[in-house]
């Protein structure tokens, strides 16, 4: 749980985030800045819930913080200027790096990197859509295996300056059926690591302890047996699968 001064004091305004589909301020609580999404400004969806995202958003920094990888950044449910919603810590990520890129394919780079797909360009070119091959990126594969994110855009993977990479906009997730979609495909087939096994264990025995009364008050219980059963699988086939189902592989527009 956040300290009780981030969820009492005054969140104060400072700007808004215009290219979100759903109403996202910046704004700051004293000293801490932070991403404040209020409930009231959600888009309604065919697929998920009126009124969820935030919470949504919250369920997955939870198993962020089971899995240990401190994929997403602090996040908590409190009161603000225009309602309850989710609020973030600010992430200041490095201008100078990227996680996921389109180049021309003549230009894919032979290591180090993963290709996901090729496509054309505005002007007609042949561009392929790549992603750095690291750790840090694969446990962001696997945590978006589990949260089925039917939303991983390449701008929604924050790239710092040490080399940790922060997933971020998280209100697609846990869904009950299949959903999953994403810029981050390269490691279809490889194996899991025994640090990712590890992972999915702790989500799978959290799930039975305070993790799943905490997942209790966001999700509904049917989401939260999906959540146990998708540990199960990946567990079980202990590799990265491939796309599968009827829903699109990536999310449009990709970034």
């Amino acid at each position: 749980m956040p300290a009780p001064d981030l969820v009492t004091a005054e969140l104060t305004l400072t700007g808004r985030i215009t290219t979100a589909s759903n109403a996202t301020f910046l704004g700051s609580i004293g000293d801490v800045q932070v991403v404040y999404k209020p409930i009231a400004g959600e888009s309604p969806l065919w697929d998920f819930p009126d009124g969820t995202l935030a919470h949504r958003e919250v369920a997955a920094y939870l198993v962020s913080q089971a899995l240990g990888w401190d994929i997403v950044p602090r996040t908590w449910l409190r009161d603000g200027p225009l309602g309850e919603g989710m609020v973030q810590f600010w992430q200041e990520q490095d201008p100078t790096q990227t996680a996921v890129d389109l180049v021309p394919t003549e230009n894919v780079p032979e290591s180090g990197w993963k290709q996901v797909l090729e496509g054309h360009d505005e002007n007609g070119r042949t561009v392929a859509l790549v992603h750095e091959d690291s750790p840090a990126l694969r446990r962001m594969a696997v945590f978006d295996l589990l949260v089925n994110n039917a939303d991983r855009k390449g701008n929604h993977i924050l790239a710092m300056t040490d080399g940790h990479r922060h997933g971020v906009d998280h209100g697609l997730t846990f869904h009950s059926e299949h959903k999953l979609r994403t810029v981050i495909w390269g490691w279809v087939g490889d194996a899991l690591t025994a640090d990712e096994c590890d992972g999915v264990d702790r989500v799978s025995e959290e799930l039975h302890r305070g993790l799943g009364r905490d997942l209790a008050k966001l999700l509904t219980s049917e989401e939260i047996a999906a959540l146990g059963a998708r540990c199960a699988r990946l567990r079980r086939e202990g590799r990265f699968p491939a796309p599968s189902g009827a829903v699109s592989a990536v999310p449009w527009p990709l970034f």
